[in-house]
């Protein structure tokens, strides 16, 4: 391991110092190496975020909030990597969900990152719902910062909704109920993002999902739910009624490429149940 390895290594120990005077001292140091040129390969950015995803350690977001470009592409690198590994899947989604929040001016290169897949995979297939209720309220934050990702990805949003749906619905976890709750505020957030984004695709695609036999139940008591609250529109729940529909009803429209202002939440919301 090099000295400057290890010199950051030792200062990371330090950053949550209860005494304020020693933790600012390290946190300037720590910032300094950070947008060193001598960092050319990211070696600081990274342990940074093994700490984060070690510690939890809030004085680490507020050092990560602070990159700006180039450096982002390094930061985005190093959070799909954490993702490709389950053991640090919730912490690195629980950090992802920090930064966007503060919406740096590189969260719109999000969209043309390998990040993105992997966030739409983890909810298409993991298993561990702290990892599910973690990732769709990301996703939920995301969204109104990356309206371009809504010309390649629209169905793959889509997908997600229909699988956490069905997924709250019937449970093959077997997961606690305190968990559910979580993740039934997180689908029912989901649907009203969908739908404020995109509403005639996600009509569309509602239609021809529940339109099969399969996924009646789950209609009834999850989307049909969704739509019978949704207050700010009320939208009658006929219009939701699975129908038999063509394929050419579900072609995508042009989506609008104009920045929507992102929900205000706060930081529970990313913290692993």
């Amino acid at each position: 391991m090099s000295r400057e390895q290890v010199s950051i290594s030792e200062l990371l120990l330090s950053l949550d110092s209860s005494e304020l005077q020693e933790a600012e001292q390290v946190k300037a140091a720590v910032n300094q190496q950070l947008f060193s040129p001598a960092d050319r390969g990211g070696a600081v950015l990274s342990s940074l975020v093994e700490y984060y995803l070690d510690s939890s350690s809030p004085q680490a977001v507020l050092l990560l909030s602070s990159i700006r470009e180039p450096h982002h592409k390094t930061l985005l690198e190093k959070l799909n990597e954490s993702l490709s590994r389950p053991g640090s899947r919730p912490a690195a989604l629980t950090l992802l969900g920090h930064l966007i929040r503060k919406q740096p001016p590189w969260v719109h290169h999000i969209s043309r990152s390998p990040l993105l897949p992997s966030l739409l995979r983890c909810l298409k297939t993991d298993t561990d719902v702290v990892v599910l209720i973690t990732g769709v309220l990301v996703l939920i934050t995301l969204l109104p910062m990356i309206p371009q990702a809504g010309k390649q990805h629209i169905y793959d949003f889509f997908d997600v909704f229909g699988r956490l749906a069905s997924w709250s619905y019937r449970n093959p976890g077997h997961v606690p109920v305190a968990h559910l709750v979580h993740l039934h505020a997180g689908v029912y957030s989901l649907f009203h993002r969908l739908y404020g984004m995109f509403p005639c695709n996600f009509i569309s695609y509602l239609r021809l999902h529940y339109s099969m036999k399969e996924n009646l139940d789950t209609f009834q008591e999850v989307v049909k739910v969704s739509t019978d609250q949704h207050s700010p529109a009320q939208i009658s729940t006929d219009q939701y009624r699975p129908v038999q529909t063509s394929t050419d009803q579900c072609r995508p429209a042009q989506t609008s490429t104009v920045q929507h202002r992102s929900a205000q939440t706060t930081t529970d919301q990313y913290r692993p149940v």
